[in-house]
């Protein structure tokens, strides 16, 4: 499998869906709660979790395209670090939001959520050399 940067495609299908997520989730913590009452308690880390697991799998499947010779515990430990200090950087950008606050536990659920979403990835998809 040879490295995708030079295919506007490769770039497409794997760079542009890592890219959108990290816009996503930016551009929605950049607003207000919008919901004033949580569905049940900590419904909160329950989304952050499932972000960022959806953002450690993008960033492993993107890497996985474009490093294929790379073990898949480099690729863990780069997914994971990204994910996590994405998630870093959104809490403290959600500091200076109105109505927002940075939060340790988010913080934690979105490093919980970057562990599972590169573990899962990895696990069930069957690495080609």
């Amino acid at each position: 499998m040879k490295p995708y940067s030079n295919t506007l495609s490769g770039i497409i299908s794997y760079r542009l869906p890592v890219i959108a997520c990290c816009l996503g989730i930016f551009w929605q913590s950049s607003y207000p709660a919008i919901i004033s009452e949580p569905f049940f308690p900590h419904s909160d880390k329950l989304i952050h979790f499932f972000a960022y697991a959806f953002l450690a799998l993008l960033c492993a499947r993107d890497l996985m395209a474009e490093k294929p010779s790379w073990p898949a515990m480099k690729i863990k430990i780069i997914s994971i670090v990204f994910a996590s200090a994405f998630g870093l950087s959104d809490e403290m950008h959600q500091a200076f939001v109105p109505d927002r606050c940075a939060s340790l536990f988010d913080f934690l659920a979105d490093c919980c959520g970057s562990i599972f979403g590169c573990f899962i990835y990895l696990g069930l998809i069957p690495r080609k050399y």
